[in-house]
């Protein structure tokens, strides 16, 4: 006969819990495996402690958690053969509900929305009503002589705890299920629940299903890895080891770059392996993609709260027991101890920057393309990681690689290359520092720099034509890192190559001559052809004489910088498009062969006197057509600008080909 230890209701305030359970512990009613197993994994582990400690000197035998799918009676049991629990301990852990009554439990618990109970072995069991009619615990604990017990709860305020014929150390959460909630007698949703959230617990987790009528019974098979790499230490860890992890964690993706491990246990405890993954130009740098453990079970599926902002593309996992997960968002942003796991972060990740630019310096220049964004986003938001990292700040730039240092080593008289390369697939990289030291001579605290390779290819090789050294800043970001740049370095002046020509360029020998007859330069006489030909007011017309010979194109626009960089602030201030400016300079080459001879073609029509002779037609479609062509140079053209200017080209090759027969 079962002996009835003890009849009642749960707790003296609950007669409102399982509502509350229903509808403020979880939105996912899948939430309440992962808390089921996750009590079984710690009672395994207070069992491991007792037993290390000399509390327990029995066999602990297999450590694991069975669960077990029974289709016939529609239940799902998860066991665990760990410390196991006493009639006093079930009603202290689960009939008191973890000391909270109901109003307690709401005014604690409901402000986190989807915030996660982990550890609280009363709070995290109450979840399995979500999804069951009825819930059964058997459990014997390891203390010698203890009495197993049985308790059972419909979902009422209710519960029953008898006596339990049970003889085996653990205990069992057997769940009836509600019939809305049969698809957790599936195994592959059992599969699936146990790969996203316990998949590296540290113990074996086993399925099984009860074989129904005229069916075979199959053994337990473990359905979880058990090893959680970023609990290893690092010296434990080989290349292969991470890499295959990575790909775990996010399949079909490239192999990352580099990786950070995170292991410390003072002043909090977090552990984690971060990867620099390959960027790709749809990346959403505002959203996380670190994955969130504590204690090695699955929390959510980003960290924007911990992790410092521009460290969110980064990809992985963060583990740890100090972050608080029952709190409101705004909470967990203003947490002490959450800023400091933030700045810890940030600092392993520069250390490790730091680590790869000593050691592996071609590695470090062929990731640039991806790190850069890293590096200079984080040096945007986050004072102290510009500081550690404003050294390894590298540019691509026209310059060729470097001399390297060598040095005469103590052991031996051979010359040792001391130098890594800053050089990777053609392509080399320089500081700041080292530009600036490189030109100090040739154009002190000035930096030139390119931000479309393409459309300003004429500019950078009007530059390097004369020697000026030019940086690559072409990223996504690098529109804001300038005005970085240029606040931290208030005594060096950015330049961007088609915003004013540096008087390097300029061939001031060149003396102007006055034309006894029109009483103008020829100079003059060039901005007056183009002014009248091109009949645009806003349009500024200069005229140089430009070294470089025939890297030096017949004309060039330039964009101020300052009305420059005014738009590009506009147009991200109203997210809109940058539009070129009407306010542009159109700078005139007049050593440039071209621009001679229309001067000539031009005089030609004036001595004529006819205003419309062809002389005059030729030369203002000339205008037109080196002002598209130095138009192309610096944006390309839309529908209607195409239109147009394949029209004129071909009038002037029509108008050239009738004077080259005449």
């Amino acid at each position: 006969m079962t002996t009835i230890l003890e009849q009642g209701n749960i707790s003296i305030h609950t007669e409102n819990i399982f509502p509350i359970i229903k509808k403020w512990l979880y939105s996912d009613h899948e939430i309440f495996l992962r808390e089921l197993v996750s009590n079984a994994i710690d009672a395994i582990q207070k069992l491991n402690m007792v037993s290390r400690s000399g509390e327990f000197s029995g066999e602990v035998g297999d450590l694991e958690v069975l669960i077990t799918i029974d289709k016939t009676n529609q239940t799902l049991s998860i066991s665990d053969t760990g410390i196991g629990m006493t009639a006093d301990e079930v009603k202290k852990y689960i009939n008191q509900v973890a000391f909270s009554s109901a109003e307690e439990f709401v005014e604690k618990y409901k402000a986190s929305g989807d915030q996660q109970i982990i550890g609280h072995f009363g709070l995290g069991f109450y979840s399995s009503f979500m999804v069951a009619k009825q819930v059964e615990i058997d459990t014997l604990s390891y203390k010698e002589g203890a009495q197993a017990v049985h308790w059972s709860c419909d979902g009422s305020t209710e519960f029953s705890l008898t006596d339990s014929a049970r003889s085996t150390r653990g205990t069992t959460v057997k769940l009836t299920l509600q019939d809305e909630e049969l698809e957790y007698l599936e195994p592959h949703r059992i599969r699936q629940l146990v790969k996203t959230y316990c998949d590296f617990l540290p113990f074996p987790i086993k399925l099984e299903v009860l074989a129904a009528e005229g069916q075979e019974m199959t053994a337990p098979e473990q359905i979880n890895r058990q090893k959680a790499p970023w609990k290893e230490s690092p010296s434990n860890l080989t290349k292969e080891d991470y890499l295959e992890f990575y790909r775990y964690l996010y399949p079909f993706q490239e192999d990352p770059l580099l990786w950070v491990h995170l292991n410390t246990d003072y002043p909090f405890v977090v552990n984690g392996i971060l990867y620099f993954p390959k960027l790709k130009p749809d990346v959403d740098v505002t959203k996380g993609q670190i994955k969130l453990f504590c204690n090695q079970v699955f929390v959510s599926d980003n960290c924007e709260e911990v992790v410092p902002r521009f460290l969110l593309p980064l990809q992985g996992v963060i583990d740890s027991v100090d972050i608080p997960l029952n709190v409101s968002r705004s909470f967990l942003q203003n947490d002490r101890t959450v800023r400091r796991i933030a700045d810890y972060i940030a600092k392993k990740v520069g250390d490790r920057l730091k680590e790869l630019y000593r050691d592996d310096r071609e590695s470090y220049v062929r990731s640039w393309q991806d790190l850069g964004t890293f590096v200079k986003f984080g040096s945007l938001n986050d004072d102290k990681f510009k500081k550690q990292v404003e050294d390894i700040l590298i540019y691509r730039t026209t310059a060729s690689e470097p001399p390297k240092v060598e040095v005469q080593t103590q052991e031996s008289d051979a010359w040792q290359d001391a130098a890594q390369s800053n050089t990777v697939d053609g392509k080399t990289y320089t500081t700041l520092k080292e530009y600036l030291e490189r030109n100090k001579d040739r154009h002190e605290n000035r930096v030139f720099y390119c931000t479309d390779e393409v459309t300003q290819a004429t500019y950078v090789q009007l530059h390097t034509s004369q020697g000026l050294e030019v940086l690559f800043m072409d990223s996504f970001i690098d529109s804001h890192f300038v005005s970085f740049l240029e606040r931290e370095y208030s005594h060096i002046k950015f330049s961007r190559v088609d915003s004013e020509l540096d008087e390097t360029l300029i061939d001031k020998d060149k003396s102007e001559i006055v034309d006894p007859n029109t009483n103008q330069t020829r100079g003059e006489q060039i901005k007056s052809l183009f002014q009248s030909a091109l009949g645009k007011p806003k349009l500024t017309v200069r005229t140089e004489a430009l070294k470089g010979d025939s890297a030096a194109p017949p004309a060039m626009v330039l964009l101020p910088e300052h009305l420059r960089r005014m738009q590009e602030m506009t147009a991200l201030l109203q997210q809109s498009s940058i539009e070129f400016p009407e306010e542009h300079i159109l700078l005139v080459n007049t050593s440039h062969p071209m621009i001679q001879n229309l001067m000539n073609i031009s005089q030609g029509a004036i001595v004529t006197g006819d205003s419309s002779s062809p002389s005059a037609e030729l030369a203002n479609m000339i205008c037109h057509h080196v002002y598209d062509l130095a138009l192309m140079a610096q944006k390309g053209f839309n529908a209607d600008g195409m239109k147009a200017f394949v029209e004129r080209s071909n009038q002037v090759l029509t108008k050239l080909t009738e004077r080259a027969l005449n």
